[in-house]
């Protein structure tokens, strides 16, 4: 806030802080916040979006999917035996209140592979995910 005080009163060509300075950087920090951190479908300052890039809803949805895509997984005959990529989008798809991007079915099932949970196997309209 010092910082931008002091560079406030240099916009002014001032050689002194003063109280309006003050005022602009809160009144940028306040916004910034505002315009960086805010939860467009709350309307909440979420202060995960910045410091991760995911706000705690989004979180929240990721961690659902996780627990759906597992569920369908041992539903489809256990892990061991898996089920093809489009049949488990249209399962999800078919169970969720809300669209299910495939952009965000891709990073929950690179997820659990990275942690060893599942695998894919095959490319493109082939693929089929696998129970570790």
């Amino acid at each position: 806030m010092i910082r931008l005080s002091e560079a406030h009163a240099r916009m002014r060509f001032a050689a002194h802080v003063e109280a309006q300075d003050v005022q602009e950087a809160c009144h940028l920090i306040r916004e910034s916040l505002r315009t960086g951190a805010m939860d467009l479908r709350t309307g909440k300052i979420d202060m995960g979006l910045l410091n991760t890039g995911t706000g705690t809803g989004q979180r929240k949805l990721r961690d659902d999917m996780r627990k759906k895509i597992l569920a369908i997984l041992e539903g489809s005959g256990g892990k061991s035996k898996g089920i093809r990529w489009g049949d488990a989008v249209k399962r999800l798809a078919e169970q969720s209140t809300i669209g299910v991007g495939a952009a965000w079915f891709t990073e929950v099932i690179k997820a659990f592979e990275n942690e060893g949970l599942l695998t894919v196997v095959g490319e493109r309209d082939k693929r089929k995910v696998d129970g570790a």
